[in-house]
Parts: structure tokens; C-alpha cells; sequence
């Protein structure tokens, strides 16, 4: 079990990556009074809890009703962290997790960023709902397991909620590159987390050992 939730951390924590989130933010709330920024920053993460608690609880069963095996969506989802890891190690911006430019453009411009981009697509991405459903298919409808995933998934956001309270700092100590850096070693683990997960999908497509 604890390996199951260490697996979890690492899946989620890289996932949505709260110290390359805070930049991004810092950046989106440049020039915002300091109350206006902690209520954006809380606002988002509560939002993107909220995203991925609704995923998690009924992402399988909307697998199952459009008749798409948890197998085949472990391959699935393999490809698409794998696409994100490569967007991590590269440092570019795909969409896949982080907003595009047009996005990022967009959202200056704005008052509340709370919704979008920061709840979708920064924390609640693609990537990030993917892996809160393949992780929860492997509680196996334990409730203790669930339980710890779920203390797991709520460990990640505050993290992420500190970053993003302390994201000025975090812009002005790693800077530029420190933050791609810490990204591109993230993206590493990340690619081979998405590799296991597309070897255990084909697995159980074609019941190999």
C-alpha cells in the first residue's frame, strides 16, 4: 500500500507540477494587490480539487458506459503523459497541461483567473485527470486504499497551494531556469511512469505474465 501511494505522489505531484505551475502564475497575477493573488490562488486549487475529485469518482464508470476498457485507457493515458513528459523535458508548451501562448494571452487580460487557466488547464489538466482515474483503478475498491489515495491527491494540492501563495519567491529563487530544469528532470520520471503504465495496459489486453 505504501508503495501504491508513493507511486500516486510521485504520478501526481510531477502531473501537475506545482513548482512549474507558480511561475506561470506569478506571471498571470503580475501587478495584482496581494489579496486579490491569495484568493485566485485558493479559489483555483479548490476548483481543481473539485475537477479531479468528480473525475475520479466517476470517470470508470463513464469508461465502462461508453464501453472502453480500463486496459485500453491505461494505454491511452500512457501516450498522453508521455506527450506531457516530452513537453516537460523539451520545455515547450503544447496545451497538454499548460496554456498556450494564445491561452496565457488571454488570461492576462482578465480579472479572474481562477477558473481558467489556472484551475483547468493548469492544475486540473488533461494529464491530471487521466491520472487520478488510473490511480484510482488500482485501489481495487479497497476503502483504506482509497482513503490514502485520497489523502495522497489532497497532499499534492496543498502543496500546490503554497507554491502558488509563494510563487513570487519561487519565480525570483529558481528563476527562468532553474524552473525548466527542475521541469525536465520531472518530465524524465514522468515518461517512465507513463511507459509502465502502457506496459501494465498491455498486459492486461493480451494477459502477459
Amino acid at each position: 500500500m505504501e508503495a501504491l501511494a508513493l507511486k500516486a505522489f510521485v504520478t501526481l505531484f510531477v502531473v501537475i507540477d506545482p513548482i512549474g505551475t507558480a511561475p506561470i502564475f506569478a506571471a498571470l497575477t503580475h501587478g495584482a494587490e496581494a489579496a486579490h493573488r491569495r484568493a485566485m490562488a485558493l479559489r483555483g486549487t479548490v476548483l481543481g480539487a473539485l475537477i479531479l475529485i468528480v473525475f475520479a469518482a466517476f470517470g470508470e464508470p463513464l469508461l465502462t458506459a461508453l464501453g472502453v476498457g480500463m486496459p485500453a485507457f491505461r494505454i491511452a493515458g500512457g501516450v498522453l503523459l508521455l506527450l506531457l513528459s516530452i513537453e516537460m523535458v523539451f520545455a515547450r508548451h503544447s496545451g497538454v497541461r499548460s496554456p498556450t501562448s494564445r491561452e496565457e494571452s488571454e488570461a492576462r487580460q482578465r480579472d479572474d483567473i481562477s477558473v481558467f487557466p489556472l484551475a483547468f488547464p493548469l492544475i486540473a489538466g488533461p494529464g491530471a485527470m487521466t491520472s487520478v482515474v488510473l490511480v484510482v483503478e488500482h485501489t481495487g475498491g479497497d476503502p483504506k486504499t482509497a482513503a490514502l489515495l485520497a489523502g495522497v491527491l489532497a497532499a499534492v494540492l496543498v502543496l500546490t497551494l503554497l507554491c502558488l501563495l509563494a510563487a513570487g519567491g519561487i519565480s525570483r529563487l529558481l528563476g527562468v531556469t532553474g524552473v525548466n530544469v527542475i521541469g525536465r528532470i520531472s518530465g524524465v520520471v514522468l515518461a517512465a511512469l507513463a511507459v509502465q503504465f502502457m506496459l501494465d495496459g498491455l498486459k492486461a489486453s493480451f494477459g502477459w505474465g
